[in-house]
Order: structure tokens, then C-alpha cells, then sequence
């Protein structure tokens, strides 16, 4: 009985559950993704919102240094435009994005469908969440510099590798 309580928790060799998933992201991100390939559409736009939820986040350090060294435009300001652009732009921007390249694949021998086009870019968008994190960290208490330039490219980087991933591993021959 135990064993099989077990085997509902792991997906594919991955340990159940969102963290070790988003971690195991950075060296095996086909096998994750694979294993995420049935995610329902709810569970989509649920990964979608945490990702840019956590987004929004590390933006926070950031705009707090932005507006104690310019007040002209308060942090409530600044927070309130990464609220905006973060929660409802990006989302419509996201599954244009996804939407397009599902498209796109349709050029191609390889096809993508929608929903496993919005599944490789929504789970790349997550997985690379930490990245993020550490680059706001690094944006709001030391500032622009290299320490800066290294962690978005860590995190641009793993998003462009995680990303192409998933649509490796999604895709399938025509």
C-alpha cells in the first residue's frame, strides 16, 4: 500500500510536488516537463500566476532602492506599474507568446500543440522564479553592476534553456 501511495507522488522519476520539480528544472528540464505533459489548463494558468507572482516579488528590492535614490516617483508608483505590468500584462503576453509558436511549429516537421506550447513556456517561466529572486536580490542591495548582468543572465539563460526544453521534449514529428 505504501508503494503505491509512492508511485502517485513521483511523475516521471521526479519527486512529487512543485519545488523539487522546479529545481530538478535546472538539469533534467525534458524529463520535467514530460512528466508534466497531462497538467490540466487550470493547473496552467495556476503555474503561470505563481511564476509571475514571484516575479513581481523580486522586483520589490529593486524598486525600493529606485525610489530611495530618485523620490520623485514613490515606491507605491513604482510598485503599483510592476502590479500592472507583471499581473495582467504579462499573462495576455504569455499565452500570445505561447500561441505564436505553437504556430510557428506548424512551419516545422515538429508540431506543438497549444497546450503543450503553453505548458514548455508557463513551466519555464516558474522554474526559472529562483533566478529571478536572486536577480532582484542582487538589483535592490548592490545595484547595477556585474553582480547584476551575471544573475539576469543566469536567469535569461535558463529560461531561454528550459524553455526550448519543454518544446523538445513536447514536440512531436508530423
Amino acid at each position: 500500500m505504501a508503494d503505491a501511495a509512492g508511485q502517485d507522488l513521483t511523475m516521471a522519476g521526479v519527486p512529487g510536488g512543485i519545488l523539487p520539480r522546479v529545481i530538478q528544472s535546472w538539469w533534467a528540464p525534458r524529463r520535467v516537463v514530460r512528466g508534466l505533459a497531462d497538467m490540466p489548463d487550470r493547473a496552467l494558468i495556476a503555474v503561470l500566476m505563481a511564476a509571475m507572482l514571484i516575479f513581481l516579488i523580486a522586483q520589490a528590492p529593486a524598486h525600493a532602492r529606485a525610489a530611495a535614490l530618485d523620490p520623485s516617483i514613490p515606491l507605491e508608483a513604482r510598485i503599483g506599474g510592476a502590479v500592472m505590468a507583471v499581473m495582467f500584462l504579462m499573462p495576455v503576453i504569455a499565452y500570445g507568446v505561447a500561441a505564436l509558436v505553437s504556430a510557428l511549429s506548424r512551419l516545422t516537421r515538429w508540431r506543438l500543440d497549444a497546450r503543450h506550447s503553453r505548458l514548455a513556456l508557463f513551466w519555464a517561466l516558474l522554474a526559472v522564479a529562483p533566478a529571478m529572486l536572486l536577480a532582484g536580490l542582487v538589483g535592490g542591495l548592490i545595484g547595477p553592476g556585474p553582480a547584476l548582468m551575471l544573475a539576469q543572465a543566469v536567469a535569461g539563460i535558463g529560461f531561454l534553456v528550459i524553455w526550448g526544453a519543454g518544446i523538445v521534449a513536447l514536440a512531436r514529428a508530423a
